[in-house]
């Protein structure tokens, strides 16, 4: 259990992090049908050189996968890295929620505990795979300031999860309906304090089992972690950076580690950037020195 010193400062960390107005996109695009499949886009500002096109960042936003948490919460980052002369899309998901018969548990999909189901399967997946299919399309008629060729993709905790999946769709199992025939064309991806291994984020009980959750309960969890985790779908042959706070109480850093460890067993290196005396949400807080080393980060790959 945390000290009431750290809780206090994850607490305060939190609050920061919530506490910034939402920021409008400039365009929105569907995906898909469903109130959930769209992305909002965000033209790069200042405005590029009209010679160059700006680079795309692709945010998958987290929240444990629940209802409860939309992409509102994480559009002031995609507004501080459009700030910086990205190109942005931020990407909403169905997710699990009350009533919701994608989730698992207990009568209409809440667990018996109590606790919002985490995540719709295979509807979660189904999504974050159309969306990124589609992008390309969108961006050229949404955001013709981007350029695609230079894509970055980034998440935060159920997001960061959800990014590393998406980078490893070429390495899914060979009947996965979301298997792809080669690598995305990414510049590379940068994954905020991701729920990276299930089996450790299971044994540390990350946001309430989100990820047992997520893949239907004790039933499921054996059967579609190969279809699900990112730590059993290496290597992948693209670029990787963690980002992880040292006093994250929400998603501790053993499981970045353990993710990285299994990278390096496969013959892959990740690269991870561990920031002293950082949570979870300072990550994607504007207000934060942390986001600008994430914003660097990404620069890194995508410049």
């Amino acid at each position: 259990m945390p000290d009431d010193a750290a809780a206090a400062r994850a607490a305060a960390e939190e609050e920061s992090a919530f506490s910034h107005s939402p920021v409008d996109p400039d365009v929105t695009a569907a995906y898909g049908d469903h109130p959930d499949q769209v992305i909002d886009f965000y033209a790069p500002r200042p405005g590029p050189d009209p010679a160059s096109l700006a680079p795309l960042v692709v945010v998958l936003h987290g929240g444990a996968w629940r209802a409860r948490y939309d992409r509102r919460h994480i559009t002031p980052f995609a507004d501080h890295l459009a700030r910086r002369g990205f190109a942005v899309a931020n990407v909403e998901y169905r997710r699990g929620g009350a009533g919701d018969a994608g989730g698992a548990g207990g009568a209409g999909g809440v667990p018996a505990d109590g606790t919002p189901p985490a995540g719709r399967w295979p509807d979660t997946f189904d999504d974050v795979a159309a969306a990124l299919d589609a992008l390309p399309a969108l961006v050229r008629e949404a955001l013709p300031q981007a350029d695609p060729r230079r894509t970055v993709l980034t998440g935060h905790s159920a997001g960061g999860h959800l990014a590393l999946w998406a980078a490893a769709r070429h390495v899914l199992p060979a009947d996965a309906a979301w298997r792809t025939d080669r690598p995305a064309p990414l510049r590379g991806v940068v994954a905020l304090a991701p729920i990276a291994d299930f089996e450790v984020a299971e044994k540390l009980g990350v946001c309430e089992h989100a990820s047992l959750q997520l893949l239907g309960g004790q039933d499921g969890f054996a059967l579609r972690r190969p279809y699900a985790d990112p730590v059993l779908l290496l290597p992948t042959g693209i670029a990787t950076t963690l980002v992880q706070g040292r006093s994250d109480l929400v998603v501790p850093q053993q499981v970045a580690e353990s993710y990285a460890e299994a990278a390096a067993k496969a013959g892959e290196m990740v690269g991870v950037t561990l920031l002293a005396d950082v949570g979870h949400f300072p990550l994607i807080d504007p207000a934060a020195d942390a986001c600008a080393v994430v914003a660097e980060e990404i620069a890194q790959l995508a410049w």
